[in-house]
Order: C-alpha cells, then sequence, then structure tokens
C-alpha cells in the first residue's frame, strides 16, 4: 500500500510543497493515475468529488513541464468558470510551495480577450479554461498548439457530451498526435468511456475506490423546526454563532432567492449562487466570500459543484437529501486542512428519519439541539 507521495515517483520539491498544504498521504485516484501519467499514457479516471482527482494530473504536469523553456505545454479543460479559477488557484499554490517556476494562466468566455491575449504572451507553462475560447485563442495563433505534450478534460462527463464534445475535439486536432490526453471525471457512464476511448490511442481506464471517508474535525448536529420556521431558525443560529465564513445548502433552486432576501432583510451578509446566474454574477459572489466580505454563501447542491474555498467554518442545511454521501459532500467542505469544523441541519420532525439514517450509514453521531434566547442547548 503506498501511503507517501514519495513512493510515486515524484519530485521532492513537489512532496515538500504538498506538505506545507497539509497533504502527506496521497488518495487512492492520485495513487492509480500519477504513475501512469509520469510514462506519458492516456488515462481516463474516476473518481468522486473532493477525492483529490485534481493533484492526480496536476503533479505529474509539474514533473514534466521543462521550466527552463518559455512555451506553452498543458492545457486544461474545464466547464466552468470556477473550476477553471479553482484549478489555477491550485497550480499557482503548488508552484508557490514546491518553488517550481511553473506559470499558469486562466482563459475564459465572456472576458475581454484582448487581455488574456497579453497574458498570452508571456508563454504561460500550463493554460486552464474554456473550450470555447481556447480554440478560439489557437485558431488567432496565440496559443502555440504545436508545443502542447498534455490536455486534460475535467468534469469529461460534462465536457463529452453532446454540446461540448465538437468544441473539445476541436481543441485536441490542433495539437501534435503524440500527446498526451487525460480525462477525469466523478461519474463515468458507459457513453462518455466509449468517446474518451476514441479519442486516444491506447487509454487505461482507472476508478478509484469509494471509500466513505468521514472528517473527524467536523462536529454534526440538528435543530428541529416546522419547514415555516427554517429561515428564522437559521436566522437565530447565526445570530448566536456569528460564523465568519458558512455555506447553506438549499435543494431548489427556487428556494434560494427568497432565502437569501428574508436573511437580507434581517441586515445578513448573504448572497446566493444559483445555476441560472450569470458568469460575472457568480464571479463575483465567489470572489466576496473567498475575501470574507460575505458571510453567507446560500446555494444547491449543482451551483456548489466543484466549490471549493478555504476557511469555511459551518454547513448549514435547510434541506436535506436521502442521499448520505451528498450530505459528506456538503459538510466536507468545512474542517479542512486541520481546521474544526461545524455541521448544522435545520430539520423537520419527519426529516429526523433522514438524520438517523446517516447516523447509522455513516457511523456519525448528529446531536440534537436547540435555541433559546440565543443560546445553543443540548435536547435533553
Amino acid at each position: 500500500m503506498v501511503n507517501s507521495f514519495d513512493k510515486l515517483n515524484l519530485d521532492s520539491k513537489l512532496v515538500e510543497g504538498l506538505k506545507k498544504e497539509g497533504i502527506s498521504e496521497p488518495t487512492d485516484i492520485q495513487i492509480k493515475a500519477i504513475p501512469l501519467a509520469l510514462e506519458n499514457i492516456d488515462i481516463i479516471g474516476q473518481s468522486e468529488t473532493g477525492s483529490g482527482k485534481t493533484l492526480a494530473y496536476l503533479l505529474p504536469i509539474f514533473q514534466k513541464v521543462d521550466a527552463t523553456k518559455r512555451e506553452m505545454q498543458a492545457i486544461i479543460l474545464a466547464p466552468t468558470h470556477e473550476l477553471v479559477m479553482q484549478i489555477d488557484n491550485e497550480i499557482k499554490l503548488l508552484s508557490k510551495n514546491s518553488e517550481m517556476p511553473i506559470t499558469s494562466t486562466p482563459i475564459i468566455g465572456e472576458v475581454n480577450i484582448k487581455r488574456q491575449i497579453e497574458k498570452l504572451k508571456e508563454k504561460p507553462h500550463i493554460i486552464v479554461g474554456s473550450t470555447g475560447r481556447i480554440f478560439e485563442l489557437i485558431k488567432k495563433k496565440k496559443i502555440t498548439a504545436h508545443t502542447i505534450k498534455t490536455i486534460v478534460i475535467d468534469e469529461g462527463d460534462r465536457l463529452l457530451d453532446e454540446r461540448n464534445l465538437s468544441g473539445v475535439k476541436d481543441v485536441i486536432k490542433t495539437t501534435m498526435r503524440d500527446r498526451q490526453l487525460m480525462v477525469f471525471s466523478a461519474t463515468i457512464n458507459e457513453r462518455t468511456l466509449n468517446i474518451a476511448k476514441d479519442l486516444m490511442k491506447e487509454a487505461k481506464f482507472i476508478k478509484a475506490e469509494e471509500k466513505i471517508v468521514v472528517n473527524p474535525s467536523i462536529n454534526h448536529m440538528y435543530f428541529v423546526a416546522e419547514q415555516r420556521d427554517k429561515i428564522e431558525t437559521l436566522r437565530k443560529l447565526v445570530a448566536s454563532i456569528k460564523p465568519e465564513k458558512a455555506i447553506v445548502f438549499i435543494n431548489k433552486g427556487e428556494e434560494i432567492e427568497l432565502t437569501t432576501l428574508k436573511l437580507q432583510y434581517h441586515h445578513i451578509n448573504a448572497y446566493a449562487i444559483y445555476g441560472s446566474a450569470s458568469k460575472e454574477e457568480r464571479k463575483k459572489a465567489l470572489e466576496g466570500f473567498r475575501q470574507g466580505k460575505i458571510q453567507l454563501l446560500i446555494a444547491s447542491d449543482l451551483a456548489a459543484r466543484g466549490l471549493d474555498v478555504k476557511g469555511v467554518s459551518h454547513i448549514f442545511n435547510l434541506d436535506l437529501s436521502e442521499d448520505p454521501k451528498e450530505y459528506l459532500h456538503r459538510v466536507g467542505r468545512t474542517g479542512r486542512a486541520g481546521n474544526l469544523g461545524t455541521a448544522i441541519s435545520v430539520v423537520t420532525e419527519k426529516e429526523t428519519s433522514l438524520i438517523r439514517k446517516y447516523e447509522k450509514e455513516l457511523n456519525i453521531k448528529i446531536e440534537g439541539k436547540e435555541i433559546y434566547r440565543g443560546t445553543i442547548h443540548s435536547l435533553q
């Protein structure tokens, strides 16, 4: 069993860089992907959200990039603005911590193309972005496709669907035949698998073991309220706890706006992100949240897909999912990097059966609490 990055033939600088982030043990997808990626093998990797997919492809790219050359060497395609920015942030952090002079630039649509062209003159080693804009810049000869050694397709289930596939193929066709291709996704169905294989020379399919790992740094609790009183209960909890940075999960998109408006009415610094919001609105909300200007981010699971923000102290669930794994995905956004986190669910009497289901299947204790005169007490 590989239990350290040293055993994966990675540069010691990368291993040291990861330690600075508090990462010392590779995840299952990293153990399976890194050795293959280092050998330039085409990979289709399936691994659930939060399992370390980004580092599974970034570490080998870092190792293979020739930092002495000022040329573009890798393209990472991602379906959403947030994911592009998140991957780019991770590259910059890894470059800083490992003291490896590897550069990157994010390239997304609906943004001033002139500024992007200026950035590309610096010849970043890694380009992260959306398919359409990257292809446009390749056609304008601003991205030199012939020097690209690796292409990564992140969230492959979305980028290889009917809507996006032709754009992905356009980008791949501009690069040399001997470049490496890697596809990663949380879910890979038969169709996606076959499409990915068609794009590749000799694809290796790898799948990470799905392990339900519960973070011991998270404290779980629930409060019972009538459905109509849930927002008021949340308001009281926020007033009592005063979280600096928290995410509130709601199942239905249409209720997100209503909840946000009610909280704002009570002078709570809340902001919503939903699937239908424009890229600019989402960017503004996430930047504000990252910088601590927004206290509560209200989101659905879809809107929060791939969202990774440091320093989230609390997760509030105003609705619950039937699937205990969804609960884990949500609460896994707190209690990171050695910090403590708190997960709070506001449930109706009827929904307490889901709390019991979570406790049983995840082997955790979710403590019943009540809020009285602004103070939280355990249920007797």
